[in-house]
């Protein structure tokens, strides 16, 4: 919530830090001290108990017990278990959820699902700004279909007029990657399924972040990451949901051996599993995988409503603070004005916004740059703290009244933005 500019300051912060109910849970995440960290929509901050797991993982059930641990460390069962322990994050039931893969593969899984259950359809909808993955995959799903299949990009107010009776799926981002602005799930969902066709989620923006009710909306399939708000490590297994009434009938087409209804039967032809385990495919990365598991406890242990709010506090005060104290630098804001309508980031459009944010970083405030000229900031809620949003505005403020961002350090491109 907006606060005063008259009353705002170092101390307010820090009296909002004090009443957080969230704020003991930032203790349980490795944080570099003087640094702040605003890019955990990008890569989550470690866990504290995520080395020792993996220390356990690697010298313990890898090293020791070998492979006795696919069953006696529950390797075999861990996407199950885990999508079980992530589907209440999500709105989703039991068995509704496994963990695998990346979110581009199982982005792969389920439109070509939808396709094969639509097979008179021959349009898939998807939001041509957001992160271009999402259609690239999408394209390649309706190039397999030997040209069945068309991809039709369209931006946020036109997506549910351009559902009509041709359309197979719509697959859209919750939280869109840069402005990060939230569709209607609900609304979406149910103009889809009125035309007959299918609703499929990507939740890398939101699953963490915000409330997601994907059995509420009536869902039919979502993918996500488990890297950015869920805090399970950098390239860790992404997630896939199947609502209950699409399991044991839908199919998708990489039929591997992990998804067969008798993986150890060894059988020569394919028959899938008869529920969410259908959705595998081969041999999971455990190490990987595991560490999920870390940042999967800690969200459970917070209340979804009390990281929403603080996340729309952090967001409104960090706007406030850098259209007040940076006004007549060049900052546009990009994101959503209302709290209500954005997920847990701010982005601003800035034509000299590649050089600011590596100026930032190296001033210790860790953003992230996304071409052609936006700077994006990510607040988790569960280790940010209203002080954190004070002082890297502070910084901000020197770097562009001292002009620090065009010194020549800060103008070469890296590979990563």
């Amino acid at each position: 919530m907006m606060r005063d500019a008259a009353n705002l300051d170092r101390a307010a912060c820090e009296a909002m830090d004090l009443a957080d109910p969230l704020a003991p849970l930032r203790d349980l995440f490795v944080l570099p001290g003087g640094l702040i960290y605003l890019d955990g929509n990008s890569l989550g901050a470690m866990p504290k108990d995520a080395a020792a797991r993996a220390e356990d993982v690697v010298r313990r059930e890898w090293g020791a017990d070998l492979i006795k641990s696919w069953n006696s460390a529950g390797w075999f069962d861990l996407p199950v278990r885990l999508g079980d322990k992530l589907a209440p994050l999500i709105g989703a039931g039991a068995g509704e959820v496994v963990v695998c893969d990346s979110t581009s593969q199982n982005l792969f899984k389920v439109l070509s699902a939808a396709v094969a259950m639509r097979p008179d359809r021959r349009v898939l909808i998807l939001e041509g700004s957001n992160f271009p993955t999402n259609n690239y995959i999408a394209e390649g799903v309706a190039a397999a279909t030997g040209g069945r299949v068309s991809v039709r990009l369209c931006e946020k107010d036109a997506i549910a007029d351009a559902i009509d009776e041709t359309t197979a799926a719509v697959a859209i981002t919750h939280v869109h990657y840069k402005t990060g602005h939230i569709h209607d799930m609900a609304a979406i969902t149910a103009r889809a399924q009125a035309m007959g066709a299918l609703a499929i989620w990507d939740l890398c923006h939101s699953a963490g972040a915000m409330p997601v009710d994907l059995n509420g909306a009536g869902a039919d399939f979502a993918v996500g990451c488990t890297y950015k708000y869920l805090n399970g490590g950098p390239g860790s297994p992404a997630f896939l949901f199947a609502a209950k009434r699409h399991q044991g009938v839908s199919q998708q087409p990489v039929t591997g051996w992990w998804g067969h209804a008798a993986p150890f039967a060894f059988e020569p032809g394919y028959r899938p599993q008869g529920d969410v385990r259908q959705f595998l495919i081969g041999t999971q990365p455990i190490v990987s995988m595991a560490l999920v598991e870390t940042g999967l406890d800690i969200h459970r242990s917070a209340d979804l409503a009390a990281i929403r709010a603080k996340s729309m506090a952090l967001t409104d005060l960090f706007i406030q603070l850098v259209e007040q104290r940076c006004a007549g630098h060049g900052f546009s804001l990009a994101s959503p004005r209302a709290a209500a309508d954005r997920g847990s980031q701010v982005s601003f459009a800035h034509t000299d916004g590649y050089p600011i944010m590596r100026a930032l970083i190296a001033a210790g405030v860790i953003g992230d740059f996304r071409a052609p000229d936006t700077v994006r900031f990510g607040f988790a809620p569960l280790y940010v703290r209203y002080a954190d949003v004070w002082d890297a505005v502070d910084r901000l403020v020197t770097i562009m009244d001292d002009a620090v961002w065009q010194s020549p350090e800060h103008q070469a491109r890296e590979a990563v933005t």
